[in-house]
């Protein structure tokens, strides 16, 4: 009997070591289960922050791209813009003497017929002038008869006068210029009523 009993309890005593395993080895499971758990959300907290940080980064690019593409543009038009209007000022400065030239010629042709040559010589210069200008881009600003235009006619003068409609241009004090488009003087003019 002494062998049953002795039996019976280390039957006992190994059915206990086996429900402790048995409970050691689900306890380890449920943790370790919970810790895949912890490392999955916190794997998922990190993936999800470094998602934010490449939307925030690729926004950030997509705006500084288009800031560049923009001051890219705006350079090249301001290269444009220097090469096209870049002798704006000499021009402008150069336009008082042409306009004394043509004051020289019309005044030789009311003088007399002995300065013809001159006069002709005086046309010969103001036309040349006039060619290097028109190749540099100036162009003159067509006046009498013409509608008075604010953009491109500076208004000294009204008068009624018969043989304009209202708002015309009849008489032009100081001839008006553009480069390539742009007034770089507006003509002075007289209007009529």
């Amino acid at each position: 009997m002494k062998n049953t009993r002795d039996d019976m309890e280390n039957k006992a005593v190994n059915d206990v070591n086996e429900t402790a395993e048995s409970d050691l080895e689900a306890q380890k499971q449920e943790f370790e289960e919970q810790a895949r758990e912890q490392q999955q959300d916190q794997i998922s907290e990190i993936i999800a922050k470094k998602e934010e940080e490449i939307n925030d980064l690729n926004s950030r690019f997509l705006r500084l791209n288009a800031d560049f593409q923009n001051y890219k543009k705006r350079a090249e038009k301001e290269k444009a813009d220097v090469y096209q209007f870049g002798n704006e000022k000499m021009i402008a400065d150069l336009l008082p003497i042409l306009d004394n030239l043509e004051r020289a010629n019309s005044s030789a042709n009311e003088e007399s017929a002995a300065s013809d040559s001159i006069a002709k010589g005086v046309e010969m210069v103001i036309q040349q002038f006039k060619d290097i200008l028109k190749k540099h881009g100036v162009e003159e600003i067509q006046a009498v008869g013409e509608a008075f235009d604010p953009n491109l006619h500076h208004a000294v003068m009204q008068e009624d006068h018969a043989d304009y409609e209202a708002n015309r241009v009849i008489d032009v004090f100081q001839k008006g210029y553009t480069l390539n488009g742009k007034v770089i003087r507006p003509s002075m003019v007289k209007v009529s009523n």
